[in-house]
């Protein structure tokens, strides 16, 4: 097996580590404002559809979420979340 067939086979059982998802820093942030977010909802007042609809996010998200599914979620989606909630949850 030549050297480039070797390598593209490898590529394909291990790819590059390249994407930004798999940046731990990244991870370890959408974590933390995951479990932030997560604990917001459940002292909301607000149901996970009117969550969604406010931050202009689909539901699908907000369901993603809770099960704890954060590939699904980008850092700038949960960022938006976190302020959607944390605006109603603040005394005013």
């Amino acid at each position: 097996m030549s050297t480039a067939r070797h390598t593209a086979h490898a590529e394909l059982i291990d790819p590059p580590r390249s994407s930004p998802d798999l940046d731990v820093r990244d991870l370890e942030h959408r974590t933390r404002l995951m479990r932030i977010i997560t604990r917001l909802i459940a002292v909301s007042d607000l149901g996970s559809r009117e969550i969604a609809r406010r931050a202009g996010l689909p539901m699908q998200k907000i369901s993603d979420l809770l099960a704890g599914r954060l590939e699904h979620l980008s850092i700038d989606e949960l960022r938006q979340l976190y302020r959607t909630i944390d605006s109603q949850t603040s005394p005013h």
